[in-house]
């Protein structure tokens, strides 16, 4: 039986990160449930492209035990994270993330989910791969310059153009 993931989506999202994610989960059967980290279920792509998530982060804490993987689905979630740092579903975020390491749940995402990884403290000592323009943010971790990492249980890529190379490793994990 295939493994049931949570999708982290940003507000705005990186539209082509998530819906490769999502594409390729369904394709394969593989379970999964968005979840906003913002306020609402309501939110936009990048490019500005509104879409619904199933829920909001706030409800995702506590259920790390209900999912087998975590992927974070960047946008701009660097620079909106910086501008919304104190608002309570980024505060979320990283507990999230922290809940799911802790659980040793797969950790899965691409460009700046790294940062986020870094920033919740449970990448002590991984490869990860992120954009190039956030590499010095990564201090616990190790900064990987290629296009993939991929050191248990964190599957990384540098860029949303790179997660082709990521997916087939994803999917197996999670079959």
């Amino acid at each position: 039986m295939a493994k049931k993931v949570a999708v982290l989506a940003v507000n705005p999202v990186n539209g082509l990160g998530l819906f490769t994610y999502l594409e390729t989960f369904f394709e394969n059967k593989i379970p999964y449930k968005v979840f906003a980290v913002y306020n609402s279920i309501d939110i936009k792509t990048n490019s500005g492209l509104r879409i619904k998530t199933d829920d909001v982060i706030e409800d995702l804490v506590g259920h790390a035990t209900d999912y087998d993987a975590l992927v974070f689905s960047c946008g701009d979630a660097v620079p909106v994270f910086v501008q919304n740092a104190k608002k309570p579903y980024n505060k979320l975020l990283l507990q999230v993330i922290q809940e799911f390491a802790t659980a040793k749940k797969l950790m899965i995402g691409h460009c700046g989910a790294g940062v986020f990884f870094d920033a919740a403290g449970v990448d002590k000592g991984k490869q990860i791969a992120c954009h190039p323009y956030v590499k010095n943010t990564i201090k616990k971790g190790i900064y990987s310059s290629n296009p993939i990492a991929i050191d248990m249980p964190f599957f990384t890529a540098a860029e949303e153009h790179e997660l082709p190379l990521l997916m087939p490793e994803i999917i197996k994990a999670l079959q």
